[in-house]
């Protein structure tokens, strides 16, 4: 298994959002739509040229050690955590999709999907199961159903007809192994074997429960999800004039639709009522978003040895970013505001089991690639 760079995991020593809390209401119920209102005068526009430059780096300062924090939080060891979640998700997912004919096809299904990664989404998805009452095997066929959609996606971004990405997770990306040809059905194998492995593989959960996960994965992945954030980032490359509404909904349905649908599935599948389903998933929407956010920002201040794929492609490919709309100290700003919006969310659950995803919430704010 890859190594963790958990290393900059940590508590915040303090709320410095209360000033900007009016600049970034907690999200929006997302009426706006780019692929219809593309004209519309309710956006914001922005110049693109009077804008700071970007050369502020996210520095060790910013971050602080849990203890240093919260000494009473600290019995919470999140590495060990997090080392122990991803190896049984990988044990999973070796298990799932193993080498079998025709071999080519599961040489690349596996080369992706065993590639290494933080796991981030499928743990979600066991935390979220977890602090529900659920037991870790009711949600692992969900969690890495997750991780094989997540992965699907990845090998479709790099190809050339998409960002043209040439390394993912430090190694050379699908279609420069095996192909176009070959990577473009290794991503269409993993998406339908997903739902497969969710329908055949899940035990001990009611059919009823089952078919609602199923459903809420695939709306979250396609054509009103990801698959629509996908779309209108594609269709928004050279714009000199977006807003933020326009970025938040590429964002919204383009990264934290995946990662809501990780949370929301291990409730369902632990069996959570309706009220804690949805207090998770504006959890989750929060978080999601904090990852592009976090992304964003890490895509102009680091390199591509430190983030395993290629630095600076969005400033390449004149894409609509968050540094680039609002500069990199606003976008800091907005990413500590969705942090402390999403830890909130949790007041209500048990503290020891929503230590997990408040702690996944810190990695997320503060991750290095």
């Amino acid at each position: 298994m890859a190594s963790l760079n958990l290393g900059y995991w940590v508590y915040s020593t303090s709320n410095q959002v209360s000033s900007i809390s009016k600049s970034f209401p907690l999200l929006r119920s997302l009426p706006f739509n780019p692929l219809t209102t593309q004209s519309s005068s309710t956006l914001k526009k922005v110049n693109f040229t009077s804008l700071p430059s970007i050369t502020s780096v996210l520095t060790k300062e910013d971050i602080v050690k849990e203890e240093e924090q919260d000494p009473q939080k600290s019995s919470f060891d999140f590495n060990s955590y997090m080392l122990q979640k991803a190896s049984a998700v990988n044990q999973a997912l070796e298990s799932a999709v193993s080498l079998r004919d025709p071999v080519k096809i599961h040489e690349a299904m596996r080369y992706s999907l065993l590639a290494g990664g933080k796991r981030v989404r499928p743990v979600l998805c066991l935390a979220a199961c977890a602090l529900i009452g659920g037991r870790e095997s009711m949600a692992m066929p969900a969690a890495c159903a997750v991780e094989m959609i997540h992965t699907m996606s990845l090998i479709h971004d790099d190809l050339p007809c998409m960002d043209n990405d040439d390394l993912r997770r430090g190694k050379p990306t699908n279609h420069k192994v095996f192909g176009e040809d070959i990577a473009v059905l290794a991503g269409d194998a993993l998406l339908a074997f997903a739902f497969e492995h969710i329908a055949v593989s899940t035990v001990g959960v009611p059919p009823s429960r089952i078919v609602r996960a199923v459903g809420e994965l695939a709306k979250a992945i396609g054509g009103e999800g990801l698959v629509a954030g996908q779309v209108v980032d594609i269709i928004s490359e050279g714009l000199t004039d977006v807003g933020l509404d326009h970025l938040e909904f590429i964002h919204v349905h383009k990264t934290a639709a995946l990662l809501e649908a990780a949370v929301v599935l291990g409730a369902i599948v632990g069996g959570g009522c309706d009220e804690e389903v949805e207090k998770l998933r504006k959890f989750a929407r929060c978080i999601g978003l904090l990852f592009q956010v976090v992304d964003d920002i890490l895509d102009v201040t680091k390199s591509s040895k430190e983030l395993g794929k290629t630095a600076g492609k969005d400033l390449v490919a004149d894409k609509v970013t968050y540094p680039k709309l609002m500069g990199i100290q606003k976008s800091k700003e907005f990413a500590e505001k969705l942090k402390t919006d999403a830890i909130e969310l949790l007041q209500g659950f048990d503290p020891a089991k929503a230590a997990p995803l408040i702690a996944l919430a810190n990695y997320i704010a503060y991750r290095q690639n």
